[in-house]
């Protein structure tokens, strides 16, 4: 349970079917030579016998951007492609390997959005791969808008601002997550 989501609902867990669908690492990526099962750092992992190099799996990770306009309305993209195509999420992308999360949560939300954005604070991490192209993390981050122009980019087919109880389709369980943080933040606000 994460330090904002006490009382809420808990999310279902994920089927752990997800992981077992990785693509089997066959090759060294430094040599070349066929990788083996070997017992190393406390479990079975894919090891190099002509190298020794140790072939760690890293995770995926993501990072969104939840933003709210100025009369308290959350900004959400339309996904134009599958998976969960034309369902609705946060500004989101994969972090690249030489780039901060937050970064990614800024360069995300221009490329989707045609927004400029500025982290405020952090929200969450999200764990749980949802489906087999997916992030294994999610870094949600608050953020404010200091410039551009709203238009869907990229891969958003449309881009908007939703009242709380106005909210389209979601896609994703962290969408769901995220966005039960911010209604409870308006609920709470409004007492």
């Amino acid at each position: 349970m994460s330090w904002y989501n006490e009382g809420m609902s808990e999310v279902e867990p994920l089927e752990p079917h997800i992981y077992s669908q990785m693509p089997a690492l066959n090759f060294c990526s430094r040599c070349g030579a066929a990788l083996e099962d070997r017992l190393a750092f406390g479990r079975v992992r894919r090891v190099c016998p002509t190298c020794g190099l140790i072939a760690f799996r890293d995770h995926k990770i993501a990072a969104a951007l939840l933003i709210e306009d100025d009369t308290g309305r959350v900004l959400l993209v339309r996904r134009a492609w599958a998976p969960m195509q034309g369902y609705w999420s946060l500004p989101a992308g994969f972090v690249d390997y030489d780039e901060a999360p937050a970064d990614a949560a800024i360069r995300e939300c221009r490329e989707e959005t045609g927004l400029e954005a500025t982290i405020t604070g952090l929200l969450d991490v999200i764990a749980g791969r949802e489906h087999p192209r997916g992030a294994d993390l999610l870094i949600l981050y608050r953020g404010h808008i200091n410039g551009g122009t709203l238009a869907p980019h990229d891969d958003a087919a449309e881009v908007g601002f939703f009242a709380p109880g106005t909210l389209p389709p979601l896609a994703f369980r962290a969408t769901h997550r995220a966005l039960e943080y911010w209604r409870a933040s308006h609920t709470e606000s409004a007492l």
